[in-house]
């Protein structure tokens, strides 16, 4: 039986410790010599063997592509809780290389105490393969919650979850009797035992009793990889080379693993052997027509939504779908639950534009477009739908020095951007959150900590390179595609996927970073105050203010938080004091920092938002004695516990109103509110928008279609309406604010 495995090729070293460095350098012989795997035997009961975790992390360290495995681990000595987490610990070091072999093994005396006797063949079947359970709960990470098992044999109550390992970890059972084949069937990635305890056809039958199990459990049997422990069969390569391809072709086996500690055998088998192996049986499979093992399981394939065609995704884009590994940590945003259909992972423009082709041959379906996922807006997933997510095409690369002009990928966070310009002594404004992406910002307006002093992300933009509706990839700058160039600064979600930004960024050094904290009694009159002093304030202040609704029984909180971009401690100082006149302080931190240091706020790892974000959005001139009432009674409803305004202003203002699809330049401040339930927030915020004009489509969640007229002005509107007929007039991009072509 040929399940269609590619064939693999590894080593079976032993980890002896009077001669600690020769397993290491054996590995690092196994690598040189284009073998696949290199294994390890678990006795850690034996003073004569290293330690089988010490050693394979040690040869992660020494080794770059090899994969590392014990051969097998001897679950009864290791709670499997432990093991999951120095699994995934290895693999994250490693870089994905890591292999989980398991074996009942010996030693069941802790497992048989909880059991209350000694094992039978049937209750460690079972032991084995509730660790197994336990093992893989906890590297689901996008689950919520710890995990809880009462197994007979393995129980874990509240366990955190994770680490989660760098990629779906195989594990590999090391089985013979009948109910551990079964439960190979049933749980494993792959069967391991040793040609020198097989009797003639036990691996034929070993292979049925698990075709068996696959089967009943609804699993397609080529799902689980057949691995076999070697010896040297044969002197002569080609003879050796024979006995191999007839194991693979008539018993399935997919993976080699020579037990040997002869540098010069595994040259021998990985130069001579396995090259002649992978010819002879490619040669039969292409007489025979033998199809490829899935690349999927038969329960990731039933998990696939309907209305996509999975089968016709571009060749070498990435993908992952819903029953994938990698799934749970793609699916959802910052803020918002998803269940798209299929995300892709583009690396590059070509690939941006194989995704996009890919998406319009599927009008019907939702389209979203992530580059970091932290958009309020949580219109970055979807259900059922197709995500491109950009978060390969992260590079930051230095253009001109002289010009400080630099090309930043969409999928850069902005902590990792300001880290790199740091070096420079430059920033480039955007946002107050390190985790954003790049893409999201830079094609809404980028509002942030410098934008009284250096405008928005938007203005720095001088050029970007951009994937169209049709596939095609332009340049947009100020001379070509100059139409779309405007629209990109504010409307970029309508027009096109940015895959490079070039920005002309800023000098900015050390400055200072305030975090207040006010115990306010007037509320209105704190507003007023601190819209007043921030207009006032000369440009080098940008500060904002977050507070949400009263609490019962406990006084009303403000929080203030932005930059004075000055070196002087003084100045710093004479910038905030207007401030400190407003109400007492309760909570004060001023600080002389660096722009970077301010950005590195953030987690950027997996985001598993739930649910859905509600969030209102708006501009304003001036805060008002009538819009501070306003916002105090829409506060006083306990429907907002986020409000925030960010002042803008300043420099903002100096670029013309029909410069950029960004049109309301005139607005001092940005305001946003937050709420779990989206009929009280538009009710409470009914009061409210009457006192406002415009709108920040990226803090905006809402499907009104009177949201469109609220972002962009009359004029503006047209305008775009013209480009989107010129450059999308079917509206491939259609999810994200919307512009019906002219």
């Amino acid at each position: 039986m040929d399940y269609g495995h590619a064939l693999d090729f590894g080593a079976f070293i032993t980890p002896s410790a009077a001669a600690p460095d020769a397993p290491v350098l054996l590995s690092q012989v196994a690598e040189a010599s284009g073998l696949d795997l290199v294994t390890f035997q678990d006795h850690p009961y034996q003073p004569s063997f290293l330690d089988t975790w010490t050693l394979m992390s040690f040869v992660a360290a020494r080794t770059d592509t090899i994969r590392i495995s014990p051969n097998v681990l001897n679950v009864p000595l290791r709670p499997p809780a432990v093991v999951a987490r120095a699994a995934a610990s290895l693999d994250l070091l490693s870089g994905g290389r890591f292999e989980l072999g398991l074996g009942a093994g010996g030693f069941w005396d802790a497992i048989e105490a909880m059991g209350g006797g000694r094992l039978t063949a049937g209750e460690s079947v079972t032991a084995l393969g509730e660790a197994i359970d336990v093992i893989r709960e906890l590297w689901r990470t996008d689950q919520r919650g710890g995990v809880f098992t009462d197994g007979r044999f393995h129980r874990v109550h509240g366990a955190k979850r994770g680490p989660r390992p760098a990629h779906e970890v195989p594990i590999h059972i090391g089985a013979y009797k009948p109910r551990m084949l079964a439960l190979t069937g049933r749980k494993g990635d792959g069967w391991l035992p040793s040609l020198g305890y097989l009797k003639p056809g036990d691996l034929a039958r070993g292979n049925a009793a698990i075709d068996e199990a696959a089967v009943g459990a609804g699993r397609d049997p080529r799902e689980i990889r057949r691995l076999l422990n070697i010896g040297q069969l044969a002197a002569d390569p080609h003879e050796f080379a024979e006995r191999l391809a007839q194991l693979a072709l008539e018993d399935g086996i997919g993976t080699f693993i020579l037990a040997a500690d002869d540098p010069n055998l595994l040259q021998f088998y990985g130069e001579e052997v396995a090259p002649e192996v992978r010819a002879l049986v490619a040669e039969a499979r292409g007489r025979t027509g033998v199809a490829a093992a899935p690349a999927r399981s038969s329960a990731a394939l039933a998990a696939r939504r309907d209305g996509i065609a999975y089968d016709e995704v571009p060749e070498g884009l990435r993908a992952i779908e819903p029953g994938d590994f990698d799934y749970g940590d793609v699916r959802s945003t910052y803020m918002r639950g998803g269940a798209p259909g299929i995300v892709l992972q583009p690396s590059t423009a070509a690939e941006v534009s194989a995704a996009v082709g890919f998406a319009r041959r599927h009008p019907s379906i939702p389209l979203s477009v992530r580059s970091g996922g932290h958009g309020i807006s949580g219109r970055s997933t979807n259900d059922g739908g197709i995500v491109i997510d950009l978060r390969q095409l992260n590079g930051i690369e230095v253009l001109d020095a002289e010009r400080r002009l630099v090309r930043i990928g969409p999928g850069a966070r902005w902590a990792q951007v300001a880290a790199a310009l740091g070096e420079h002594g430059w920033a480039l404004s955007s946002g107050d959150y390190g985790g954003v992406g790049v893409g999201g910002l830079a094609t809404a307006g980028g509002i942030g900590l410098l934008s009284r002093e250096h405008g928005l992300t938007i203005d720095h933009l001088r050029a970007a390179e951009v994937v169209l509706a049709d596939g095609s990839i332009v340049r947009a700058d100020a001379t070509s595609h100059a139409e779309l160039f405007w629209a990109i600064r504010g409307a970029g979600a309508n027009m096109g996927i940015v895959t490079a930004f070039e920005f002309e960024v800023d000098e900015v050094g050390q400055l200072g970073h305030a975090q207040l904290a006010f115990q306010v009694e007037d509320v209105p009159a704190f507003l007023e105050g601190y819209g007043r002093i921030v207009e006032a304030a000369p440009r080098d202040l940008t500060m904002f203010l977050l507070t949400g609704g009263p609490r019962p029984g406990q006084p009303q909180v403000v929080q203030l938080y932005g930059i004075v971009d000055s070196d002087d401690p003084d100045t710093i100082i004479a910038r905030l004091q207007p401030f400190a006149e407003l109400a007492p302080l309760v909570q004060q931190q001023v600080q002389l920092t660096t722009y970077a240091q301010v950005m590195a706020n953030a987690d950027l790892g997996p985001q598993h938002g739930a649910g859905e974000p509600h969030s209102r959005s708006a501009l304003v001139e001036h805060v008002t004695p009538a819009f501070a009432e306003a916002v105090d009674g829409m506060l006083r409803t306990g429907a907002v516990p986020f409000f925030q305004l960010r002042a803008v202003g300043g420099a903002v203002a100096d670029v013309p109103e029909d410069a950029t699809a960004y049109a309301h330049r005139s607005a001092n401040f940005s305001v946003a509110a937050l709420g779990g339930n989206p009929d009280r927030l538009d009710a409470a915020w009914r009061s409210l928008a009457a006192h406002t004009r415009g709108m920040y489509l990226s803090f905006d969640s809402s499907d009104r279609p009177e949201r469109i007229a609220e972002a962009f002005p009359p004029a503006t509107l047209e305008r775009l309406r013209a480009v989107k007929a010129t450059y999308d007039p079917e509206s491939v991009f259609r999810d994200n604010f919307a512009v019906d072509p002219a």
